[in-house]
C-alpha cells in the first residue's frame, strides 16, 4: 500500500549567485514519519528546511506541503526578558489552534516555574521550552533543524523523549535535520542524506539498512562482483577488498564473506562517496 505524502520536492534548488546551495533535490516524506535529514555542515540540509517552510524561495522546482506546520530553527528563537508564562502568551496569541491545556500541562512536568525569565533557563531547559512552543501549536508536520544543537547529552536525551512522546500522542510527522547520526537512531524511522546540496538516499530506514552489504573477498575478483552488484565505496588493501555493497544477500564465492551494516556505517559510506548518489536507491512513489 502506498503511504501518502506530507511534503513533496521537484527539482528544487536553490542558488546564491553562482553557489548552488541545494540543487535537482526530488523526494517525498510519507505521512506519520519521523524523519532523519542527515548530511554533513554545509549539505544543504537548512536551506532544504527554509525552502520547505517557506523561508526561502526556491530558484528552480518547488515544494509543497500538506497540512500545518510548526518550524523550530537551530538557535531555538525565544525572547529572553520573557517569562515562561509570557512565552506561552505570546505563543496562544499568534496561533489560532493553540492547545494551552497541553502548553501549561508539558512545562509542568517539566518542572519549569512559569514566572522564571527564559534568559535564566540552561541550553536543555531553553529548548524544552522552545519545543513545548512549536508542538503546543498541534501541528501536522514538525520541521526541526538540528533540535539537538549544544547540549549536554542528558538534555538531549530529554528533548528527543518528550518529542517522541508527542508524536506517539498525534501522530504528527517530523522532520528532524542532524549531522549526528548516533542521536536518531533509535528515533527515526524514514531517512535522508543530503551531501553537496543533493539527494543521495530517501528512503525507509529498515528497508534501506536491510538492501545493504559489507562483502570481504580477495582483491582480485572485486572488479568481478562490481559488475554484479551496486557498490557504495570500494576499499582495498593488499589482497583484500571491502566493497560497501546496495544488495539484499547475493551468492558469491567462499573466498567471500557478507555482514549487515548499521545505520550510520551506511550513511557514512554514502558521504565518503557523494559520487554515489547517481546509483538506484530506494525512494518513496508518489502517492
Amino acid at each position: 500500500m502506498t503511504e501518502s505524502a506530507i511534503v513533496e520536492a521537484t527539482g528544487l534548488g536553490k542558488r546564491y549567485r553562482r553557489t548552488w546551495a541545494l540543487r535537482d533535490c526530488s523526494l517525498s516524506i510519507p505521512t506519520g514519519r519521523v524523519v532523519a535529514l542527515v548530511g554533513p555542515n554545509g549539505a544543504g540540509k537548512t536551506t532544504f528546511l527554509h525552502l520547505a517552510v517557506g523561508l526561502l524561495d526556491a530558484t528552480l522546482g518547488s515544494v509543497s506541503i500538506k497540512g500545518a506546520t510548526a518550524f523550530l530553527a537551530q538557535d531555538k528563537p525565544l525572547y529572553t526578558g520573557f517569562t515562561i508564562a509570557e512565552m506561552l502568551k505570546f505563543g496562544k496569541r499568534l496561533n489560532p489552534g493553540w492547545d494551552d491545556e497541553f502548553a501549561l500541562k508539558r512545562i509542568d512536568s517539566l518542572q519549569l516555574p512559569l514566572k522564571h525569565k527564559v534568559g535564566k533557563l540552561s541550553g536543555g531547559q531553553r529548548a524544552q521550552v522552545a519545543l513545548t512552543l512549536a508542538l503546543a501549536k498541534r501541528p501536522d508536520l514538525l520541521v526541526l533543524d538540528e533540535p539537538l544543537a549544544n547540549l549536554d547529552p542528558l538534555a538531549r536525551h530529554e528533548v528527543m523523549r518528550g518529542l517522541m512522546e508527542a508524536v506517539a500522542e498525534t501522530g504528527m510527522t517530523v522532520l528532524l535535520s542532524s549531522h549526528v547520526v548516533s542521536d536518531l537512531e533509535n528515533t527515526c524511522d524514514w531517512l535522508i542524506v543530503l551531501n553537496g546540496g543533493r539527494v543521495q538516499v530517501s528512503g525507509d530506514i529498515d528497508e534501506l539498512v536491510a538492501g545493504h552489504r559489507i562483502l570481504t573477498g580477495p582483491a582480485e575478483e572485486a572488479d568481478s562482483v562490481s559488475r554484479r552488484v551496486p557498490i557504495v565505496e570500494d576499499t582495498r588493501s593488499g589482497r583484500q577488498a571491502t566493497l560497501f555493497a546496495r544488495t539484499e544477500p547475493v551468492p558469491l564465492s567462499p573466498q567471500w564473506s557478507e555482514r549487515p551494516v548499521s545505520l550510520e556505517q551506511m550513511v557514512l559510506a554514502y558521504l565518503r562517496r557523494p559520487d554515489s548518489a547517481s546509483l538506484p536507491r530506494p525512494t518513496l512513489a508518489t502517492a
